[in-house]
């Protein structure tokens, strides 16, 4: 779980799977990541941004650490959502 180097919880992470379950949630998060480029992940506004639209939609309170560990993860892991091998990387961190 190389999340947890980040001091993001498992706890955390297994609740946000849990809301995803929810087909309105996982809808509007669909629509929030739909269309974004590997560039736009490597963009710690834009990743600033999508980190606290996901937030409000899945009702998830975060503190300004819990936030920036969030952005450090994401720009880490240098997400390319056009490349399969990306996402299947990322599908096996959070299965």
């Amino acid at each position: 779980m190389s999340y947890v180097k980040y001091g993001i919880r498992p706890e955390f992470v297994e609740r946000v799977k849990l809301k995803m379950k929810n087909p309105a949630i996982k809808e509007r998060i669909s629509m929030l990541v739909n269309g974004l480029t590997k560039y736009d992940l490597a963009d710690r506004g834009k990743v600033q941004k999508l980190v606290k639209s996901a937030a409000v939609i899945l009702q998830e309170k975060l503190t300004p650490a819990q936030e920036e560990q969030l952005i450090q993860f994401v720009l880490s892991q240098k997400i390319d959502p056009n490349n399969t091998f990306h996402l299947i990387k990322l599908w096996g961190m959070f299965r």
